[in-house]
């Protein structure tokens, strides 16, 4: 049964016939009616506003049948207290791990997710690992101290991510999307290879046998021009959408970086899909076209469950199709992405841009 008390899905209805899709007057009236009206809207927000047509292909993925037995896997999940996160915690430890740490900031949202996952599976091997993204020094406590209780680690999922926030900042000084979603995943990534590579070359393991999932957002598409704005990276003059796509942008950036680098860790990037419980109280009064989008498509074909949500990261973490330095939007189906996320220079740039820029805070 699952955790999530705002929703009724189950298993059975994730594999039904998919509704009809709207006819494209109705899809068009929302951007028409604001056009008509003088609403001025920015890129960023026609972009997100389309983000549910990305969620119409995939795979059938069920959990259940399809999670391979986890046996001896160590497993680390970021901002597994709640949402995507939460339910993806759930459906590894029904396949038995070793144990996986549920890194989050809010310990007792922390806590009582890791209680509630217990009750649920019986025997489930579950850990807190408190870790703030915002804070390089909380990064860097987190890693020691999982380093210092594990030698070994299966599949790291950087799932934890932020939206919508104003021109706030990190404790480095960094946009709070751009430092939380992915400066911080960077050093936690950096900080875990050597143990990644590690468990990579253990006999035991097969090809592919470990992975890192960077859970980004068909958002990137409303990154700024030139994709990574590396001589003004906290955009304070652009819109929140913008530099929100910048730090999704950055996330498969990074993937195609880690599988250039560590050809013996399978590594993706994944869209989970438009999901309401993550979204929507960050946008409805923000981006009021998203919001009707929200609100208007409901429904199984657009907006999707947190269980729906967590399957492209859990089929990602598993699966033997999966292949490394790929954008994988919902469920399995290979993307391209944004002409930005395809340029290999740019990601090599970023990756030393932000080794750069950690050296100079100390990390």
């Amino acid at each position: 049964m699952s955790l999530n008390q705002e929703t009724t899905t189950h298993e059975s209805e994730l594999v039904s016939d998919p509704a009809p899709l709207p006819q494209t007057e109705t899809l068009l009236a929302p951007l028409r009616n604001a056009l008509t009206h003088g609403a001025l809207l920015s890129p960023s927000e026609v972009i997100i506003s389309f983000a549910p047509y990305l969620n119409v292909l995939g795979k059938t993925f069920i959990p259940k049948t399809d999670l391979p037995d986890l046996t001896g896997r160590v497993i680390l999940v970021t901002g597994g207290n709640t949402g995507i996160g939460k339910e993806t915690v759930l459906r590894l430890a029904e396949h038995s791990p070793s144990r996986i740490y549920l890194a989050a900031r809010n310990a007792t949202k922390a806590e009582a997710a890791i209680q509630e996952i217990k009750d649920a599976v019986s025997g489930a091997q579950i850990e807190f690992l408190e870790v703030d993204l915002s804070s390089c020094a909380s990064v860097k406590r987190a890693a020691g101290e999982f380093l210092r209780k594990e030698q070994r680690l299966d599949i790291l999922i950087n799932n934890a991510g932020i939206m919508g926030f104003t021109a706030t900042k990190t404790t480095e000084g960094y946009d709070i999307q751009f430092g939380t979603n992915h400066v911080g995943h960077h050093l936690l990534t950096k900080l875990l290879i050597p143990t990644l590579l590690k468990t990579a070359e253990l006999p035991e393991l097969k090809p592919k046998g470990v992975r890192i999932v960077n859970v980004t957002s068909a958002g990137h598409y409303a990154a700024p021009s030139g994709g990574i704005v590396f001589d003004d990276i906290n955009q304070e003059k652009a819109h929140m959408l913008t530099r929100y796509g910048q730090s999704k942008l950055a996330n498969i950036l990074e993937t195609h970086e880690l599988a250039r680098r560590y050809p013996s860790i399978t590594s993706s990037a994944v869209h989970p899909g438009l999901i309401l419980t993550q979204l929507y109280d960050a946008s409805r009064e923000n981006i009021p076209l998203v919001g009707y989008w929200m609100v208007v498509f409901k429904g199984k074909l657009f907006m999707q469950s947190v269980e729906q949500g967590a399957l492209n990261q859990l089929w990602a973490a598993t699966s033997d199709e999966v292949e490394s330095g790929v954008y994988y939007n919902p469920v399995g189906s290979k993307a391209m992405g944004s002409t930005y996320a395809q340029d290999g220079e740019l990601a090599r740039k970023l990756w030393d841009w932000t080794e750069a820029d950690l050296a100079k805070h100390g990390y």
